[in-house]
């Protein structure tokens, strides 16, 4: 085929199905790369390398072995990266290494969590697991990278490959985004498994999806003395109380019931004996919000009640938001435009029918600090399967992943991120098109 025969094909395509077709690529659509995806030697690869993180499970800005596996993999399929970026997290890159640039953000630290599951390829660090799904991130991101190295000339741009340290709480993403990993980034996209959701589905939605979150902790500190003669004592656990009290006060009160806010209080420590009124009580907990704004104004009150509820009762109150150790999310916001994107290229790949709805949680996500600064997607991954076993919730010491998921997530990745680049082209091309018929 001529070449102004081909350009015109390709003009006709996008026209009625924008879902790029490649002239030297055995991937013509999603669906196709999900068939790739699905090949024997690339879903084992995938699974080796989820079970070699899974047994070496790191907690935040922790995850030195599990960046120097990453590192080696990429290595091995000749694409190149920066290390260290955010201490830990490895930016690699596959493409023309030209504009436009799109991302892709797999996670990679563990939890605190003591894995119960008895397999193969427990985790062999005592206290530690990967209990969120996040090593079948990593392993989902290296293979829809791998799909997309051997595809390289296809790609008209280049994708950026974020593996990404301390989502659970510390705030990788934000030291990412310090770095300047993401500059003249696009978009970026990102995915979560679900235990809950059927193998072979996605759920997701436009908008707000996931609550930004703030943790705090207070220490009211009173007069200790003998249980017997209170009168003598200041009692900073009646305090405590009140303030527990007062804080539920903030959503139910102070809260627009079509706001969905939460306070929790989810530690409460004092004294050691029965008879002892102790000198001081530590309470903490966690506070949810869908707006910016409410998630401020929740840091505001909590602050206030505790301090002002602790001093009618004759206490000292001083309250931490933990500013530097866990940094407040903000509230998770799919990108409209994305979403209508996201729904075209997972309704090629999986069927429309398979596509969910999600109901938005109050659950909390870093990606978040992403979507602050450029358009950004999160949606999530399907890998339930009744037939075979019922699977935990998150950051359950019994969660276990269906491996079966991984090419699905795979696939995703390298769809989203080619499609993405080819019809980026495209706009760009029609732009300068009628700008220099303009002239």
């Amino acid at each position: 085929m001529g070449f102004a025969k081909w350009v015109s094909l390709i003009l006709v395509l996008c026209v009625f199905d924008p879902i790029p077709i490649f002239s030297d690529s055995t991937i013509s659509s999603p669906s196709d790369f999900l068939n790739f995806a699905k090949k024997p030697e690339l879903f084992d690869w995938m699974v080796g390398i989820r079970r070699k993180i899974h047994e070496i499970p790191e907690l935040g800005y922790e995850e030195f072995e599990t960046s120097k596996l990453i590192r080696a993999e990429l290595d091995k399929l000749g694409i190149s990266y920066k290390y260290p970026v955010a201490i830990t997290g490895v930016i690699g890159y596959v493409g023309n290494g030209k504009p436009p640039f799109v991302a892709l953000r797999a996670d990679m630290d563990g939890l605190p969590v003591q894995e119960m599951v008895e397999w193969e390829h427990k985790s062999k660090i005592p206290g530690k697991m990967h209990a969120c799904g996040h090593d079948a991130h990593v392993a989902m991101l290296l293979g829809g990278a791998k799909i997309l190295k051997e595809h390289e000339k296809e790609l008209q741009g280049t994708v950026v490959l974020v593996f990404q340290p301390a989502e659970e709480g510390a705030g990788g993403a934000k030291k990412i985004l310090e770095a300047g990993a993401l500059e003249n980034v696009k978009a970026i996209f990102g995915l979560h498994v679900q235990h809950n959701l059927p193998l072979g589905e996605i759920s997701c939605k436009s908008g707000p999806i996931l609550a930004g979150s703030g943790f705090f902790e207070a220490v009211i500190s009173g007069k200790g003395g003998h249980a017997a003669i209170p009168q003598h004592s200041i009692d900073p656990i009646l305090a405590a109380s009140n303030v527990i009290v007062s804080l539920q006060h903030l959503v139910s009160r102070e809260a627009d019931p079509l706001d969905s806010q939460v306070v929790t209080v989810a530690k409460f420590q004092g004294g050691g004996a029965f008879n002892v009124i102790p000198d001081s009580v530590a309470i903490g907990g966690t506070f949810r919000a869908f707006s910016k704004e409410g998630l401020l104004q929740l840091r505001q009150r909590i602050e206030e009640v505790v301090t002002r509820q602790a001093a009618v009762q004759r206490c000292n109150a001083s309250v931490s938001f933990f500013e530097n150790e866990k940094v407040l999310f903000p509230p998770t916001i799919n990108h409209e435009s994305l979403h209508e994107f996201f729904l075209k290229i997972a309704g090629e790949m999986i069927g429309r029918h398979k596509v969910k709805e999600m109901q938005p949680l109050m659950g909390s996500e870093d990606f978040a600090f992403y979507q602050e600064h450029l358009p950004g997607y999160f949606y999530f991954l399907g890998m339930e399967n009744k037939t075979v076993a019922s699977l935990e919730t998150g950051h359950s010491p019994y969660f276990q992943v269906n491996e079966d998921a991984l090419p699905y997530g795979a696939a995703f990745h390298a769809s989203l991120a080619t499609t993405y680049l080819f019809e980026f082209q495209q706009q760009v091309s029609s732009q300068e098109a009628k700008y220099h018929d303009e002239l």
